[in-house]
């Protein structure tokens, strides 16, 4: 059996989440055994500290872990949050084993359901990079994000609470009518929740009237996939 290395704890709640769908899914086609998984957890408040001011710092914060993970014997990789694709296309090419990419795997989904205009949701470092508007963009989708303030907002509430597991009420309220604001003012199709805290938040598939991507949920599809068909191969 093939074993994945995840890259955790960017946050700590999220990763949580990955391990327990992970074996969800996999149990839902094999109910007799369980995936190999082993996770290698970073620190968060020093990997936000990178995202601000030291891209460079990141890049080898997160291939030191890919290189632990492959060390261990993973047969491939996964980053359990969306913030560190930031620096992903510079890891993988100097990984020694395969990658996952969480936009990828949203992208694909969008593509699949011929979403041709998103919403996107995450920390304000995501929001405001280029990673996801570029790849969603090669697959012939525009993305759209909050206005400056909403982003401001929901940046300080995702690093103030979410990644504390702090999943508050008054958050999710503020939340469901920002997507409301997207559909109204923006005409989206689809909400990317591309901050792995944000499913965890919403616990729902719908919000005004809009389906909601959860890139959690699409990554670890993607994971067990790739899982099991290496089992199908060996």
């Amino acid at each position: 059996m093939s074993l994945v290395g995840i890259v955790g704890g960017l946050g700590p709640e999220s990763t949580i989440d990955y391990y327990r769908r992970i074996i969800a899914l996999w149990q839902h086609e094999d109910a007799h055994s369980y995936p190999a998984i082993m996770i290698d957890s970073l620190d968060v408040n020093h990997g936000i500290e990178l995202v601000r001011h030291d891209r460079e710092g990141l890049i080898e914060y997160m291939l030191a872990s890919v290189e632990r993970l492959a060390r261990a014997g993973c047969d491939f990789g996964a980053f359990a949050a969306n913030t560190p694709h930031l620096v992903f296309d510079d890891v993988a090419a100097r990984s020694p084993i395969p990658l996952l990419s969480i936009v990828a795997a949203c992208a694909d989904e969008a593509q699949r359901r011929g979403f041709s205009r998103v919403g996107l949701l995450g920390t304000g470092f995501t929001m405001e990079a280029g990673f996801y508007p570029r790849t969603f963009g090669n697959a012939g989708i525009t993305v759209v994000v909050p206005e400056a303030h909403a982003r401001a907002w929901l940046h300080e509430r995702y690093l103030g609470e979410l990644l504390k597991g702090d999943f508050r009420a008054d958050t999710r309220d503020a939340v469901r009518a920002l997507i409301h604001q997207l559909r109204t003012e923006h005409d989206v199709a689809a909400i990317v929740l591309a901050g792995t805290e944000l499913p965890l938040l919403l616990e729902t598939a719908t919000t005004a009237g809009l389906p909601l991507l959860d890139s959690t949920e699409l990554h670890v599809r993607t994971i067990v996939q790739r899982l099991r068909a290496d089992v199908a191969h060996a």
